[in-house]
């Protein structure tokens, strides 16, 4: 079974590999003794489920979660079970391999306007007239 991100991309079970550790925070009695945290890892480098373009711009989105070797790191403990903290982290993944597989909108070289080119030339102006007269050196103040 795969996870779907998108339409188009899924990602093989293989390529995920989860690790259960121990969570912070609430639990109750099972806190010391149950692994409930999950520990997502994917190879976004060596993954042949992602498009270059979108593990590009995957590994660009995943800052301080990305491993030197390009692994992501999803930490999942929000939850008490295993089970959902699994499927948090796994929906986690999901969703940001979705964002990386929109394209970015190229930006369009626009010009400035005639208008907005005056009042820039009349805010210069402006400004300078106000240094102008507060006068130099040597005034008494």
């Amino acid at each position: 079974m795969a996870l779907r991100c998108t339409p188009q991309i899924e990602i093989d079970e293989a390529e995920i590999e989860e690790s259960f550790v121990r969570a912070s925070g609430p639990g109750g009695q099972n806190v010391n003794k149950l692994s409930t945290a999950v520990q997502l890892r994917f190879d976004v480098r060596r993954s042949r489920s992602l498009p270059d373009a979108v593990a590009v711009r995957l590994m660009r989105l995943a800052g301080r979660r990305l491993t030197g070797e390009g692994v992501l790191v999803i930490t999942a403990q929000r939850f008490r079970t295993q089970e959902r903290n699994r499927a948090d982290a796994r929906e986690r993944l999901a969703e940001m391999v979705a964002e990386a597989a929109v394209p970015p909108t190229p930006r369009r070289a626009t010009r400035p306007t005639l208008a907005s080119k005056k009042r820039r030339l009349d805010e210069k102006s402006r400004r300078s007239s106000v240094k102008r007269l507060r006068g130099g050196p040597g005034d008494e103040g």
